[in-house]
């Protein structure tokens, strides 16, 4: 048996991670359990780890499809939370997580809102349930800490002018400049699934870390978690450039003051202290409109969305004519308060 299932002691029915509540809770009679004070049977050893080819659901006994990186499901047949007890093992086994603190209900409210809320989407874009999808997922992603010796050297002037006399001055002062840094960044994320864009799970941040908890399997029940595609060691120079525009902003403040600024070199020295395997909650919204798909993503923490919405060109023609017609009357307006008239 490698899969693991959270029965309820009370009725034996499935139970499920309450993201209100933050409890382990059974959808039939009510019962909830604290994650943080009951074991986690995972760790429990009530799992016996292995090399695994098929998946069967311990509580209707059918047989669990499950692609190659999956790591918790919902049975297709009786709909029971389902984690893949092997597949959470060893260095698989996620350090930290962030649970879900937006449930479906409130997180399709918050999509809907945010849909309205744009001036040049089609008219009809949410006339009608379109759709096809939400899926609360945990997805994978790794977390940085990067400590990083900085040294830069080059040329800065400093231009001042002033009156003497009958004559005007510009005097130009040259520096030459050396700066030695030593900046840290901590739980710097970076996510390591190969099926999310990570141009969106970016637009996603920030999620607020001091939610961070232990990992524990019933935090994953009701929901579907992938474990990453890529190691922390591959994801690296992802990691450096994320923190590469923070390095350079640090650096032109410390070289602030003066006109110009030339740098003649750049010594940036990144070490990595720690990485933590995570899990942060993502919905995961698809979208039929047109014909179309379209995909958007819910931050499970904050309700955030992102996701790019169709255009309609009907609006988009109508507010540029709008704001033509405002400049154009605010000109002829300008025009006749200094005497030009109106034409």
């Amino acid at each position: 048996m490698n899969t693991i299932q959270f029965k309820c002691p009370n009725c034996g029915s499935g139970m499920i991670f309450d993201s209100e509540t933050g409890a382990l809770s059974c959808q039939s009679c009510g019962r909830k359990d604290n994650i943080e004070q009951n074991h986690d049977p995972f760790e429990q050893g009530n799992f016996s780890g292995g090399e695994v080819q098929e998946y069967h659901c311990t509580s209707c006994g059918a047989v669990i499809a499950a692609e190659p990186e999956t790591m918790a499901t919902v049975c297709s047949f009786c709909n029971s939370a389902v984690v893949l007890g092997d597949r959470v093992s060893g260095k698989l086994t996620p350090a930290l997580v962030i649970p879900f603190s937006i449930n479906k209900e409130k997180a399709m409210k918050a999509f809907r809102k945010w849909c309205r809320n744009g001036l040049l989407t089609p008219s009809g874009f949410m006339t009608a349930d379109r759709v096809k999808g939400i899926t609360g997922m945990y997805v994978p992603f790794w977390l940085y800490e990067l400590h990083n010796k900085v040294e830069v050297t080059g040329h800065a002037t400093r231009v001042s002018s002033y009156t003497k006399g009958d004559y005007q001055y510009t005097e130009t002062q040259h520096f030459d400049i050396y700066r030695k840094l030593n900046l840290n960044y901590v739980k710097v994320p970076i996510d390591s699934s190969e099926k999310m864009q990570d141009k969106l799970m970016d637009r996603l941040e920030p999620f607020s870390y001091d939610q961070l908890k232990s990992f524990k399997t019933p935090y994953l029940a009701g929901y579907t978690a992938d474990k990453y595609s890529y190691t922390d060691t591959e994801l690296l120079p992802r990691a450096k450039d994320k923190i590469r525009e923070y390095i350079e902003s640090s650096i032109r403040s410390a070289v602030s003051g003066y006109s110009t600024v030339q740098f003649t070199d750049k010594q940036i020295d990144t070490n990595v202290k720690n990485t933590d395997y995570c899990m942060l909650p993502i919905w995961v919204v698809h979208y039929d409109y047109n014909k179309l798909d379209y995909m958007f993503a819910m931050n499970g923490q904050t309700g955030k969305v992102v996701g790019k919405p169709p255009i309609s060109m009907l609006k988009v023609t109508a507010w540029f004519a709008g704001i033509s017609g405002v400049s154009f009357l605010a000109l002829k307006t300008i025009s006749w308060m200094l005497g030009g008239g109106f034409l």
